[in-house]
């Protein structure tokens, strides 16, 4: 008998070796590491935005208390946490960059943003239920400016004529459709740096953009709420929203002829018997007189008729 030569049996013996048993299945991968890592679950991403998802939360149950008790205290402890809480620590408010996404539909991943989109919601909700809340006390910016107001002496202030104010809250307005028309031309966000300020919060800019901003601060030190009433196109795109408002601030009768709450707003929101939704910050200053009855005409001439009768 002729011996099998050795080289046979060696490839033989891989060749059984290499071929895979009946029944047996198929390696899912090339490597099949028994440890590789399994991909974040949806409970994983609530859990890692649990700590914001509370902490906003909880900011927008105050802002909403706030404005419901019509409280001035609250509306101001609102308003310092704002810049604290959504301006320097979280750096988070609504931007032009936001208006973009939303004109080309262009939005975040709602998994790995579940905060922004509670915070995204609030302001809508608030904006077509109430009007410009977000505006009034929850944008950093805004509320920044608003404390700034109350330690500026009023002697320094300068208050602009009616017509030249009403005329100026235009500016916005074209500001939002440049800015707009630009982005759809270009598809270039970095214009955001040049209409609006909220990049300070993260305390990165050139010294340019920092002379700027210092320049826009002193402005609005004699001028009260400069950026917010006149140049701000989040401030006028939340405007055009609020025309859709559905529950406007109560009137009086005697609101033809009163100028009280008029002369008291620091929006130049009341013109006369009318209250200019796309201005009005719902800040409570009229809201509360209405409810004043030792000034409020309405309710004195309810006393009067009731003494007299």
């Amino acid at each position: 008998m002729r011996r099998v030569p050795a080289w046979l049996l060696l490839v033989l013996f891989f060749t059984l070796a290499a071929t895979p048993r009946l029944g047996a299945s198929p390696p899912q991968s090339g490597w099949n590491f028994s440890d590789e890592e399994a991909a974040p679950s949806w409970t994983d991403d609530l859990k890692d935005q649990a700590a914001d998802l509370t902490l906003f939360s909880a900011f927008a149950v105050l802002a909403l208390v706030g404005f419901f008790r019509k409280s001035e205290i609250l509306k101001w402890i609102t308003m310092g946490i704002a810049v604290i809480y959504l301006g320097f620590i979280r750096s988070q408010l609504i931007t032009i960059v936001n208006v973009f996404g939303l004109v080309v539909w262009n939005l975040p991943v709602f998994r790995h943003n579940m905060t922004w989109y509670l915070f995204a919601g609030f302001t809508l909700v608030t904006t077509l239920l109430w009007g410009r809340v977000y505006c009034g006390r929850v944008c950093a910016f805004g509320a920044m400016t608003q404390l700034l107001d109350k330690v500026v002496p009023a002697k320094i202030r300068f208050e602009l004529p009616r017509r030249i104010e009403q005329r100026a809250n235009y500016v916005k307005y074209g500001l939002l459709g440049i800015t707009v028309s630009y982005f759809l031309i270009t598809r270039d966000i970095s214009i955001y740096r040049y209409v609006e300020p909220f990049w300070m919060f993260s305390l990165q800019a050139r010294a340019g953009m920092w002379l700027g901003l210092a320049l826009l601060l002193t402005a609005t030190v004699f001028v009260r709420n400069l950026y917010c009433r006149f140049l701000c196109p989040v401030g006028a795109f939340l405007g055009l929203l609020s025309n859709l408002t559905v529950f406007r601030i109560k009137r009086w009768s005697e609101c033809n002829s009163c100028k009280i709450c008029e002369k008291t707003c620091e929006w130049g929101a009341i013109r006369g018997p009318r209250i200019v939704a796309s201005e009005c910050v719902r800040c409570d200053d009229c809201e509360r007189l209405y409810a004043d009855k030792n000034k409020c005409p309405h309710w004195l001439i309810l006393k009067k008729k009731q003494t007299t009768g």
